[in-house]
């Protein structure tokens, strides 16, 4: 198997840096979009065999260096009893969560019974896969899964969820209870499906002052983190975690206390300051400008070995965009980035 990626998690000597994009599997793929074509968003996410699917097309179209299981962070929010779904050129829509009824009505779902389809997807996947690279399960973090739904979808200002925690925090702490156990169950279960590591996506985190993230978002994942890894510990097993923030500039001395393996950052910040700031004996994540996969590539070029060169200075670099790829990127520019990484990377 091509373990370059899980040896990097945890530090260990490469022979070349690894890379995996986020959103890898989307809409910047012909290949994609001729699945999406034929079947709605949740139905492919619901569909085991076409999950599986698409997932493999980056493996095998850009040469990745892991794979990431095809989902959604909110897939979690129906599971819970909240109404979902998805509408073009709006993104998701669910039934508002602000008020004392609608959190009391919302439950902790038993994973497999309720969403059993993503761990049949992650068994199906390790099988198919057949070893060629891990396999990289996921969550939202629960701050960012509850703006989703408390806001009732996307949001700008986040007013609704803002307006919960600072007026009514007891609310805020008995829902974001019921968020998190359910996230790490759904973690739990797709670690014993058999997921090789998982990321933690805190896509809104970065809305936060420092002192309000620590309070009203690290605080649960640093419970998920701490949890996980004890249940991991008492099956013999070590699965690494990835904690990815948007907007990870202002907040990273709050990170560094996540108790996550490896730190994704985003691309407003200069990689080598964020391992810094970090504390130099740290694996991070990241750090391109997705749009700069719209640059001539020898520009593309430039910045790739910039990104490479300034993490050179943590113990373990994985290769990632700052975000997700986005539908416009021609998939040449992405078959190019991933080639360049290897080649310019190769001890």
């Amino acid at each position: 198997m091509n373990d370059t990626f899980l040896k990097a998690c945890k530090g260990e000597e490469v022979s070349h840096t690894p890379v995996w994009i986020m959103r890898q599997a989307g809409r910047y793929l012909p290949e994609y979009r001729a699945i999406r074509g034929k079947a709605d968003f949740l139905t492919m996410c619901k569909t085991p065999e076409l999950a599986a699917e698409v997932t493999i097309q980056p493996v095998d179209r850009l040469n990745v260096d892991a794979a990431i299981m095809f989902s959604d962070i909110l897939i979690p929010c129906e599971a819970m009893g909240q109404n979902l779904s998805f509408e073009e050129n709006r993104g998701p829509m669910l039934d508002p969560v602000r008020d004392k009824e609608t959190v009391d009505k919302l439950f902790v779902p038993d994973p497999e019974d309720t969403m059993g389809f993503v761990m049949d997807t992650i068994r199906l996947l390790r099988k198919e896969l057949a070893g060629r690279v891990p396999l990289i399960g996921f969550a939202g973090a629960p701050f960012t899964t509850a703006t989703y739904m408390i806001e009732g979808g996307t949001s700008k200002n986040f007013l609704n969820t803002k307006m919960m925690i600072y007026q009514n925090p007891a609310l805020y702490k008995s829902f974001m209870d019921k968020v998190t156990a359910t996230i790490t169950e759904y973690l739990k279960a797709q670690i014993a499906a058999g997921a090789q590591a998982v990321q933690i996506f805190d896509t809104w985190g970065g809305i936060f002052c420092p002192a309000d993230f620590r309070k009203h978002a690290l605080s649960y994942v640093q419970k998920i983190i701490k949890d996980l890894k004890e249940w991991m510990k008492g099956r013999g097993e070590s699965v690494p975690v990835i904690y990815f923030v948007g907007s990870t500039a202002g907040l990273i001395e709050e990170i560094k206390t996540s108790g996550a393996d490896v730190y994704g950052i985003d691309w407003k910040i200069d990689l080598d300051a964020a391992i810094k700031r970090l504390g130099g004996d740290v694996v991070v994540q990241g750090n391109l400008d997705p749009l700069s996969l719209f640059l001539p590539k020898e520009k593309t070029e430039e910045r790739v070995k910039d990104v490479l060169n300034r993490g050179s200075s943590a113990r373990g670099h994985i290769f990632n965009l700052g975000h997700g790829v986005v539908p416009q990127t021609p998939p040449e520019n992405v078959i190019a980035l991933v080639e360049m990484v290897h080649r310019l990377s190769a001890r």
